[in-house]
C-alpha cells in the first residue's frame, strides 16, 4: 500500500485480506476458537499493522485533554536486590491498566544484578503462560475469557479521546503516515507512555503492549526496532522497519521485491516491516549484553550498534510500505527560476536512488532530454575507474578544453564556469560511491565531473556526507554556498554552508534552529534569493561606494586648504560642524537609502530571474567603479572648495565666514549625489533629505546666535545669519552643487540611454504598462537560447522595441 501523511490510498488486495481476517476473527469469536489458531497469512497481516502502529515514536494527543502522566507502580519503586526478583518482575505479565512502569526503570534496576553473575531465566510452558493469561483476563472487566474484546470493550470519553479527536505528533511525516495508514485499516494508536503502547484492533478492542526497548533509527543501520511484550501471548516480540536496500535484508520474497520496485518507480519511499519472536532465554542473554553496552565508557556507540545488529537478525518479513513524498506547491517553478538565475543546484537526499530520481524529475531538477550519468561503485578502485571513464567520455564528446588528468587544477567559482557546464548532463551518485568520491584521492575528479553537469543528485546520503559535500564545494571551488533543509538530518550541511536556510514544517524545528534564515515553504526561497538577496547586495554595494565617496570628498576639502595654511593642520570649518557632519547632518538619508532602496521592483526580479546574475558578476561593485568614485569625490571637493574661494576672494570675511558656505555646499552636493544614485523614492527618502538640510540650518543658526565669545580671535557669532542675508550665499549654494554633480548626472543619463545595464533594462520594463510588460516578458520567454549574452541581447532589443512603441503612442496621443 502507499499513502501520504493523512491521504491514505489502501491497497485493494490488502484491504480485502483485512476484511477476510476480520470476518474470520468474528467466526472464531462466536465459535470460541483460540487466537493462536489463526492462519500464518492472517497472523502476518495483524502483526504487520501492529508493527505499523507501535514501531515508532509517535505521541498521541487530544485537543480536549492534557498529556498523560507517567505512573510508576509501587513495586518498582524499590530496587532489585536479587536475580530471582529480577526474573519475577521480568516474567510477570503486566496487562492491567495500572501497568505503567517504564522500561528504563527495569533496565536501571537490573544492571547491578546482571554484573554480579549470569543467570538463566526459566522458561514456563505454553499451557502455564496461557493459564496465567486467562486468569488475568478473567479478572479484567474489559476482556472475555477467549482473548477477544466484548462489544462493550471501548474506552469512554472520560478515559481517552475518541478516535476522531486523536492527534499524532511524530518526529517525521513518515512515522505519522504509517500510523495514519494503520488507522485506515482499523488499527489505531490510542495511547503511548514511556513503557506502554495502547492500540485498538477490530474485534479485539484495546490492547496494551509493554514497551521494553526502542532501538532508534540511525544512518548506519537504516532501521528502527521496538521490543514489546505481546498482551495476548505474553511473547517478547521484535518489530522492525528498515530500508529494503539494506544488506541484512536480502531474503525478500520475489513478490514483495516487485512491489518495492513499483513503489520506487513511482517515487515512493519504501520500507520493509519484519518481526521476530524472542524466547525468554534469548532475551535475557541479549538484555545482559545490551545493558553492558549502554553502561560502557569506551566504544559505547560501536557496542550499541553491535547489540542492535545482533537483535535484528533472522527477521520474518511481514510486508512493505510505500510513502508518497509529495512536493510542496511551487517547488518545480522555484527550481526552474533559480536555475535561470545562474544558481547551480545540488540535491543531497537520503532517499533510495530510484525514488530520488523520480522526485528529481518531478521537481524539474532533471529533465527528460538530459543524459544521466549514474555512479554506482562497490569499491574505491571502481569509483576511480568510473570517474575517469565519464570524464574521458565528456572530453571526447563535448570537446571540453580542460584535461581530465589534471585533477589538481584550480577551480573557479560555479557562477564563473557556465561555459564548461553542459546543459544536457545530469549526475546521479549513490551514498556508497559518494563516500569513495569524497576521499582526498578522488574528490578533485568528482568535482571536475560534477562541474560539467547541469544537475547533481546525491542519493542515500548520510547527514555527515551532506556536510562533507557542502564543505568540499565551498573550500575547493571558493564559491558561496547555500544549504536548505527541513529536518534534523540536514543540520550538518546547514551549519557548514555559508548561508543556511531552514524550512519549518512537519520535520521539526531542528533545521530552523541551526539556520540563518527560516522560511515556511520551499517556494519562498525564490523570493528570499531573487528579491531580498538581490536588494541586499545592491544596497550594500552602493552604500560601500557611497561611504568611501562621502568621506573622501569631505576630507579632501580640508586637504586643499592645507596648501593655503602652510600645512599647519588648521581647518576653515568650525569644529562643531566637523563633529556633526557625519553624525547628524548626512547620516539619515544614507541610512534610509541603505535600508529601503529597491533598484528593481520585486515582480520584475521574479519575472526575470536572470537579473540575479548581476550580483554574481559583481556588476555593482567593481574596482574601476571604486576608483571612479574616488576621482569624482576629488573633483567635487575641488569644485566645492574653489567656487566659494573665488567667490569670497579679496573680501574682508573671516575664516569661518568662508568655511561655512563650503560646509553648506558640501552637504548639498553629498545629499544630491545620493539622490542621483537612489533608484526608489518614497516619502521617507524625501523627508530624510529635507530633515538633514533643515537640521543643519537649525543647528547653525542656533549655534551662531548663542556663541558670542567662541574661538577668539575668530568668532562664529552671527555668521550664518549674515550669510543668509546676502544673495551671494544663495547663488553659491545653487551653482556649486550643479557644477559638482554635472559630470555624474551626464554619465548616468548617457550610459542609461545608450548602454543600459541589465538592471536598468529591468527598471525600464517596470515602467511600462502592465499589458505591454506582459507582452514583452512573453516574447522574451519564447527564446530558448541558453547563451546568456544572446539572451540579454534579445532582451535588450525587446524592451527597446516596446519602449519606443510606447513612447511613440504617447507622443502621438
Amino acid at each position: 500500500m502507499f499513502f501520504g501523511e493523512k491521504d491514505i490510498t489502501p491497497d485493494p488486495n490488502l484491504l480485502a485480506k483485512v476484511n477476510e481476517c476480520a470476518s474470520y476473527l468474528e467466526i472464531m469469536r462466536s465459535h470460541d476458537h483460540p487466537l493462536s489458531q489463526l492462519s500464518p497469512e492472517l497472523s502476518d497481516i495483524f502483526d504487520f499493522f501492529i508493527a505499523l502502529t507501535i514501531c515508532n515514536t509517535v505521541v498521541v494527543t487530544s485537543p480536549n485533554q492534557p498529556r498523560q502522566k507517567v505512573r510508576i507502580r509501587y513495586e518498582l519503586k524499590s530496587p532489585v536486590k536479587t536475580i530471582e526478583d529480577f526474573i519475577r518482575r521480568l516474567t510477570s505479565s503486566r496487562l492491567t491498566s495500572g501497568s505503567n512502569n517504564s522500561s528504563s526503570s527495569s533496565l536501571a534496576t537490573s544492571k547491578s544484578t546482571l554484573r554480579a553473575g549470569s543467570s538463566v531465566i526459566s522458561s514456563t510452558s505454553a499451557e502455564s503462560t496461557l493459564l496465567k493469561l486467562e486468569e488475568k483476563l478473567a479478572n479484567s472487566s474489559q476482556m472475555n475469557n477467549n482473548g477477544y474484546s466484548s462489544q462493550q470493550a471501548k474506552w469512554t470519553p472520560g478515559d481517552e479521546p475518541v478516535e476522531g479527536e486523536l492527534r499524532y505528533e511524530a518526529e517525521s511525516p513518515d512515522e505519522a503516515a504509517l500510523v495514519y495508514a494503520a488507522r485506515a485499516y482499523d488499527c489505531a494508536l490510542v495511547g503511548r507512555l514511556p513503557d506502554q503502547v495502547s492500540i485498538e484492533l477490530p474485534h479485539l478492542g484495546r490492547l496494551n503492549f509493554e514497551l521494553l526497548h526502542v532501538l532508534g533509527f540511525d544512518s548506519i543501520r537504516k532501521r528502527m526496532s521496538v521490543v514489546v511484550r505481546h498482551p495476548l501471548t505474553d511473547e517478547i516480540n521484535v518489530y522492525t522497519k528498515d530500508d529494503p536496500r539494506d544488506k541484512h535484508q536480502k531474503k525478500i520474497r520475489c513478490k514483495t521485491q516487485n512491489f518495492l520496485n513499483l513503489y520506487a518507480a513511482d517515487g515512493l519511499r519504501t520500507l520493509c516491516i519484519a518481526k521476530k519472536v524472542l524466547s525468554k532465554e534469548d532475551y535475557a542473554c541479549w538484555l545482559k549484553s545490551h545493558i553492558e553496552a549502554e553502561s560502557a565508557i569506551d566504544n559505547r556507540e560501536e557496542l550499541l550498534f553491535q547489540s542492535a545488529t545482533c537483535l535484528e537478525t533472522d527477521l520474518h518479513l511481514l510486508g512493505a510500505t510505500g510513502i508518497e513524498d509529495r512536493l510542496q506547491d511551487g517547488v518545480p517553478e522555484t527550481i526552474a527560476n533559480l536555475r535561470k538565475a545562474g544558481l547551480k543546484i545540488w540535491v543531497l537526499t537520503g532517499d533510495k536512488q530510484e525514488t530520488a530520481i523520480n522526485i528529481a524529475y518531478a521537481c524539474k531538477l532533471l529533465d527528460h532530454d538530459e543524459e544521466i550519468i549514474t555512479l554506482n561503485a562497490d569499491s574505491p578502485e571502481m569509483c576511480a575507474t568510473l570517474l575517469e571513464q565519464h570524464l574521458h567520455c565528456i572530453e571526447s564528446k563535448f570537446s571540453v578544453e580542460k584535461s581530465t588528468q589534471n585533477t589538481a587544477a584550480k577551480f573557479i567559482p560555479l557562477y564563473m564556469s557556465s561555459s564548461s557546464v553542459n546543459p544536457n548532463l545530469g549526475l546521479v551518485i549513490d551514498g556508497r560511491t559518494l563516500a569513495y568520491a569524497l576521499d582526498r584521492a578522488l574528490e578533485d575528479k568528482f568535482l571536475l565531473l560534477a562541474r560539467k553537469c547541469r544537475s547533481v543528485l546525491c542519493c542515500r546520503s548520510t547527514p555527515i556526507q551532506k556536510g562533507m559535500v557542502v564543505k568540499l564545494v565551498r573550500d575547493k571551488l571558493k564559491t558561496m554556498t547555500l544549504a536548505i533543509g527541513d529536518g534534523a538530518n540536514d543540520v550538518s550541511m546547514i551549519q557548514v554552508a555559508d548561508v543556511g536556510v531552514g524550512i519549518s514544517g512537519p520535520e521539526g524545528m531542528q533545521a530552523v534552529m541551526a539556520s540563518d534564515f527560516a522560511i515556511p515553504k520551499f517556494r519562498h526561497l525564490e523570493k528570499l534569493l531573487l528579491v531580498h538577496g538581490h536588494w541586499c547586495y545592491s544596497r550594500l554595494a552602493n552604500m560601500v561606494l557611497y561611504f568611501f565617496y562621502k568621506n573622501a570628498m569631505f576630507v579632501a576639502l580640508l586637504f586643499w586648504y592645507q596648501f593655503y595654511c602652510g600645512f599647519s593642520g588648521a581647518s576653515m570649518i568650525d569644529q562643531w560642524y566637523l563633529i556633526f557632519f557625519n553624525l547628524l547632518f548626512s547620516s539619515l538619508p544614507q541610512l534610509i537609502s541603505g535600508v529601503l532602496d529597491k533598484d528593481v521592483p520585486a515582480d520584475i526580479l521574479i519575472a526575470v530571474p536572470h537579473l540575479y546574475k548581476s550580483g554574481q558578476d559583481m556588476e555593482e561593485y567593481q574596482p574601476h567603479m571604486f576608483w571612479m568614485n574616488m576621482i569624482d569625490a576629488l573633483y567635487q571637493s575641488l569644485v566645492c572648495f574653489f567656487i566659494p574661494y573665488f567667490t569670497y576672494y579679496d573680501s574682508d570675511v573671516d575664516i569661518f565666514s568662508w568655511g561655512t558656505p563650503i560646509t553648506t555646499v558640501a552637504l548639498f552636493t553629498i545629499i544630491l549625489h545620493l539622490a542621483i544614485e537612489t533608484k526608489t523614492w518614497t516619502w521617507l527618502h524625501l523627508s530624510s533629505c529635507a530633515f538633514s538640510i533643515g537640521l543643519f540650518f537649525t543647528v547653525a543658526l542656533i549655534y551662531n546666535a548663542s556663541c558670542p565669545t567662541c574661538y577668539p580671535p575668530s568668532n562664529p557669532y552671527w555668521i550664518m545669519e549674515k550669510l543668509m542675508g546676502g544673495p551671494m550665499f544663495y547663488l553659491t549654494c545653487f551653482v556649486t552643487p550643479a557644477v559638482a554633480l554635472l559630470p555624474r548626472f551626464l554619465y548616468r543619463t548617457f550610459q542609461g540611454t545608450l548602454f543600459p545595464t541589465q538592471l536598468q533594462l529591468g527598471r525600464q520594463l517596470s515602467k511600462l504598462p502592465p499589458e505591454v510588460r506582459s507582452q514583452c516578458l512573453e516574447r522574451w520567454n519564447t527564446n530558448k537560447d541558453t547563451d546568456s549574452h544572446k539572451q540579454w541581447k534579445r532582451f535588450t532589443m525587446v524592451i527597446k522595441q516596446f519602449t519606443e512603441c510606447e513612447a511613440g503612442q504617447y507622443s502621438s496621443g
